[in-house]
């Protein structure tokens, strides 16, 4: 049996490893959740005088040290002043030094997303005129290079253990109880555990390289791992592990004491407690994903996080007891088979946990993606196409698992009615065959007795040419079996015999042979969309892709009119931490000159379309002046259009105009920019 299954097993290890590399080779600082959606200075922009500080806005919430936010002067050394402070809700500011010179300046920021995945990048403005510049920031190897493959491959494997260590022990308790007795679902099972145990102290010790340098040496830096410990994925990191210590009494109970209680009440309060236990376990487990990933920011994360918990139980539930029914089917021994009715359960429990997946999937699609185009649009989009497409390939080939199932049940009902009929057959024969019973063991008794005669005959025959031969060789007689070699080579053959004739009998039945080769067929699938969802988790979702791209589009719009003098246009990104609180405001101001203007504001969701919110205001301060703010009260024309006449600019200067978006009655903030007017 070993020789047949270990070539199908090969192929899925190289599957898994194949696929693993060519969807993890690629994840790196690109790859982040985090996106940067506007600054000040812009990119590109060239600015009359050296700003006093500069500012980054991003999709989300970020964590920053001392070097997160670099900027560099034209010869490549840091004129920004340390630590960037947090300056309104997504916005983080470092401030300069004074007295700064003309030429192109680069600012550089690595900085690590409210979940969990780092992001760097770069860009460049200029004072004065731009001018060549020797600044480098090839250091920048957060979430990349050999490091991050390492994580990401970490990332994979902890998913593995989880989904076969839930789904493993859910097979054994909701489908076949006396599974727990077979020792390859006991090896699965702890393998599982080993598995995600291994995984996360593997990602704790690499989470601090992996957010900063990429450096292997930074492994094993001791103050970089308290550092870790501190934010919210080592927490996350240290609850999974102390819930592992949960999981091993679990274990140790499941394929323990539970396995030696006999049928009845006791067993029945037994199974109903693990199931307690082991869903409060697993589901501890999952929540150490989601609250500190995708689901714990961005819209609605105290419905997201619920949601991402039990898509997590639904996704291990599934192909954790996949992988347990593969093994029950082909390693299960010929005395404990796996029999219809666990096949039946399980078929049920799969179908639930496909309904629950399904559900729980559309919803965060809908979260992550927020439109249609972003399906096709955007890189996450793109991969979730590909995962959809493996689940319904995967329900389509467990359908044809149903039907083995379906025949493999009708096929035990046939045999079950055979055995009734020759029951009934046997009772009515009975009587007859009582007749006979003392003739036939009168001849029992004397064929034994031929037999011993026969067998003393031979041994004395033995006896003697052993003697004879011994005599003539001078050797003493060979005893075969007190030869270890000879009785390890016998055992062998007759292992060999015992695994052929299991192999024969299981084979022999064409429904159970089909079940096994679609099971092992859904289990290669599953290997796939499980890469795929690892690389999913770490691919910036569309939503914040498609709002990054607009806020760039926004930005070099803004940069271009700022520019080129004449009418003057800003374009600001805000988030007033609402429901429904994202969007872009834009000022035009015509002819942004001293005296008189006119101004028109205009306020649009992520995807451009125009926003209807209750009410904005706009100041206007020159700084160096003391001047201001000048406030003014648009108002309102149509859906996301504000107008006013007259707006007075009493001088020249660099002002900073602030604009105040109102989404609901207790939502709203206040965004600015400076530009140069008059």
């Amino acid at each position: 049996m070993t020789r047949t299954i270990t070539p199908r097993l090969r192929t899925l290890v190289l599957l898994f490893l194949a696929v693993t590399g060519a969807l993890l080779a690629g994840a790196g600082p690109a790859s982040a959740h985090a996106a940067l959606t506007g600054s000040d200075p812009a990119q590109g922009v060239v600015v009359p005088k050296a700003p006093d500080q500069v500012s980054l806005t991003f999709s989300e919430n970020v964590s920053t040290n001392d070097d997160s936010i670099r900027v560099l002067d034209p010869q490549g050394k840091r004129v920004d002043l340390g630590k960037p402070n947090n300056l309104t809700g997504t916005s983080y500011g470092v401030q300069l030094k004074s007295g700064l010179g003309k030429g192109t300046y680069t600012v550089a920021w690595q900085v690590v997303s409210a979940d969990s995945h780092p992001v760097a990048g770069a860009y460049t403005f200029s004072v004065g005129a731009p001018s060549a510049t020797v600044a480098s920031v090839g250091d920048q190897n957060a979430g990349g290079g050999a490091v991050g493959w390492l994580y990401g491959f970490g990332r994979y494997m902890s998913y593995a253990g989880y989904i076969v260590l839930v789904g493993g022990a859910a097979f054994v308790l909701a489908c076949w109880q006396r599974g727990a007795g077979v020792q390859a679902l006991q090896r699965l099972v702890v393998g599982g555990w080993l598995t995600l145990t291994a995984a996360t102290l593997w990602l704790l010790l690499l989470r601090g390289s992996y957010t900063t340098s990429g450096s292997f040496g930074d492994i094993v830096d001791l103050d970089l791992l308290g550092q870790v410990l501190q934010t919210k994925t080592g927490a996350a990191l240290v609850s999974r592990l102390l819930l592992l210590a949960a999981a091993a009494l679990f274990i140790a109970v499941l394929f323990g004491t539970y396995d030696k209680r006999e049928e009845g009440a006791d067993k029945r309060d037994l199974t109903f407690g693990l199931a307690i236990g082991g869903t409060v376990v697993a589901a501890g487990l999952a929540a150490s994903w989601a609250m500190a990933e995708h689901a714990s920011t961005g819209l609605q994360p105290g419905i997201a996080m619920p949601v991402d918990v039990l898509h997590l139980l639904a996704v291990a539930t599934w192909l954790g007891g996949l992988a347990a029914l593969l093994v029950a089917l082909y390693r299960a021994p010929a005395d404990i088979p796996v029999d219809s009715t666990a096949v039946r359960r399980f078929s049920r429990v799969a179908f639930g946990s496909v309904v629950a997946l399904v559900g729980t999937g559309v919803y965060q699609s809908w979260r992550q993606l927020g439109s249609w185009s972003a399906f096709t649009d955007t890189a996450y989009g793109q991969l979730l196409l590909v995962k959809i497409a493996l689940v319904a390939l995967l329900v389509g080939i467990a359908s044809v698992s149903r039907r083995w199932t379906g025949r493999l049940a009708a096929t035990a009902v046939a045999r079950t009615d055979e055995d009734d009929a020759t029951t009934t057959d046997s009772a009515r024969t009975e009587s007859e065959a009582e007749a006979d019973v003392d003739a036939e063991a009168d001849a029992s008794v004397e064929a034994e007795q031929e037999r011993e005669t026969v067998k003393a005959s031979a041994a004395t025959k033995q006896a003697a040419g052993t003697a004879d031969t011994a005599v003539g060789t001078g050797a003493p007689a060979r005893d075969e079996t007190a030869d270890p070699d000879r009785a390890a080579q016998l055992a062998r053959q007759q292992a060999a015999k015992d695994a052929a004739r299991q192999k024969r009998v299981r084979d022999a039945d064409p429904n159970r042979f089909g079940l096994r080769r679609s099971v092992l067929a859904e289990a290669g699938v599953a290997v796939v969309l499980l890469a795929v969802t690892t690389v999913l988790t770490q691919t910036e979702p569309g939503r914040t892709e498609q709002d990054a791209k607009a806020a760039a589009a926004s930005s070099s719009s803004s940069s271009a009119s700022s520019s080129s003098g004449g009418a003057l246009t800003l374009d600001m990104s805000f988030d007033t931490g609402g429901t429904d609180g994202k969007g872009v405001v834009r000022v035009d101001l015509d002819p942004a000159a001293v005296g008189l203007n006119e101004m028109h504001v205009y306020v649009q969701r992520p995807n451009g379309r125009a926003f209807d919110i209750p009410e904005v205001k706009v100041a206007f301060t020159l700084a160096a002046k003391k001047i201001g703010p000048l406030p003014v009260a648009p108002d309102h024309v149509t859906t996301g259009h504000w107008a006013a006449d007259g707006v007075q600019i009493p001088m020249a200067g660099d002002w900073q105009v602030s604009v105040t978006v109102r989404t609901s009655d207790i939502d709203q903030v206040t965004v600015s920019k400076n530009a140069q007017i008059g």
